[in-house]
């Protein structure tokens, strides 16, 4: 679920932290309790449980509401209401898109695929004057998992979303001028300067440095501190799945902090758990 940045054609992927907790924090937050709570269960959230949850985040009420209601109108929740209490349950297209993204955090980063030394390269440029469309390639294309060392050219190790790739220049009309090809690497330049160049791997590792410091000795207190631990820990963790484009290790430097901070994700998220849905479970109890 990336958010939406207007960057020039050879701008590098924005690692950096968001814990303000405005109203795209609100939204984005309400999307993690929601796959981490409500999907699991038939039953839907109290708007009090929601907003004692996030309150406790750091979310003010209005922005909390504000979320609440525009996410029922871009169609992911309906209002059910008991008396003049309301409460929010997912619909069909909320749950088969909190489905899909809770699969890709939840396995990100445990497994790497052998590689066979080929790669794929994609030519696609735009002008200038269309940056909108830029953007939405850039944002697709790295979505995809793909890295642009120069302007106009997309590269990824991973042959087999030449599909992936092929849709998302026909959905934005760039299929006549796009070009692609794939084959191993040759003898002029770096492989790894190729990837440098393309992915950026320092702010990629100094982004799971920070995840590791803040999360690896942490220790919260049953009850609502170990909920919102665990709230936090999917949030911050939802984002590498679109900054990892999840490069074989062949490419990758020498014990690569990304499958150790993979580790504390699924170490934290295992321990914290069934106390944590325990504990939600208490809450919506106290509301009926």
């Amino acid at each position: 679920m990336p958010g939406a940045s207007h960057e020039p054609a050879g701008a590098r992927p924005s690692y950096s932290r968001r814990h303000q907790a405005g109203s795209g924090s609100a939204r984005s937050l309400l999307l993690t309790v929601l796959g981490e709570y409500v999907l699991p269960r038939a039953e839907p959230a109290w708007t009090s449980t929601l907003l004692h949850v996030l309150g406790g985040l750091g979310v003010e009420e209005k922005s909390t509401r504000q979320s609440l209601a525009r996410m029922a109108a871009d169609g992911w929740i309906v209002a059910e209401r008991s008396g003049r209490r309301v409460r929010w349950a997912l619909t069909p297209h909320g749950r088969e898109l909190l489905t899909e993204g809770a699969e890709r955090i939840y396995s990100f980063g445990r497994d790497r695929d052998s590689w066979d030394g080929r790669w794929l390269v994609l030519i696609a440029t735009v002008p200038e004057s269309r940056r909108e469309l830029r953007h939405q390639l850039r944002t697709r294309l790295t979505w995809a998992g793909f890295g642009s060392p120069v302007p106009g050219m997309w590269v990824s190790p991973h042959v087999s979303r030449e599909a992936e790739a092929k849709q998302v220049v026909e959905r934005l009309g760039l299929d006549v001028a796009a070009f692609s090809f794939s084959g191993p690497y040759s003898g002029i330049g770096s492989e790894r300067t190729l990837v440098e160049q393309a992915w950026h791997l320092g702010d990629l590792a100094a982004a799971y440095e920070d995840f590791i410091q803040e999360f690896a000795g942490l220790r919260p207190e049953p009850g609502d501190p170990l909920l919102f631990a665990q709230i936090r820990l999917v949030h911050d963790w939802r984002r590498f799945p679109s900054l990892d484009p999840q490069l074989p290790s062949d490419l990758l430097p020498p014990d690569w902090i990304g499958i150790r901070a993979a580790n504390v994700f699924n170490d934290l998220h295992q321990a914290w758990h069934h106390d944590s849905q325990r504990h939600w479970d208490t809450l919506c109890a106290a509301e009926e």
